[in-house]
């Protein structure tokens, strides 16, 4: 029988999650990126959750700094929290959001927005082994592209 993992920093993503519904609820959609980044803070404070803000993380490639990254928020030392107030979070939105976590230590992230019509809150993953896996069918994809032209 194959053993289910735990839930990567589960508390932390319930109380993220909570915490979102919560400003949402009381401000929809109306407000600017500043606006619903401090009510979230307060929120996410109030649920018992260290939050950092603005802090600037080195962008790593193959071992060498080529960057840095200023996520909107970073909570209990472990979680990014990427802030959009936009229609819709867009394929580059969630791209570029997937690069940012790929390129530093963190393992996990969140990519809210509050937009005008609903809550969006993509929650992503990154760790060595789904990294092996998409580069290996990334390389599979190319080579029978290449074979069938």
């Amino acid at each position: 029988m194959k053993k289910i993992e735990d839930f990567l920093y589960e508390d932390e993503s319930y109380k993220i999650r909570g915490a979102c519904f919560a400003v949402w609820k009381k401000f929809g959609g109306v407000f600017k990126e500043v606006v619903i980044s401090r009510a979230l803070g307060k929120e996410l404070k109030t649920s018992g959750l260290f939050i950092e803000r603005e802090e600037k993380i080195n962008i790593f490639y193959q071992g060498e700094k080529v960057g840095i990254y200023v996520p909107d928020m970073i909570v209990n030392e472990s979680v990014l929290i990427e802030l959009k107030c936009k229609p819709y979070i867009t394929k580059i939105d969630e791209k570029q959001f997937w690069y940012y976590l790929k390129g530093t230590d963190y393992k996990l992230g969140f990519l809210i927005n509050f937009g005008q019509e609903k809550l969006e809150i993509k929650r992503r993953v990154y760790d060595k082994k789904r990294q092996k896996d998409a580069d290996k069918t990334r390389i599979a994809t190319l080579k029978n592209a290449e074979t069938s032209a």
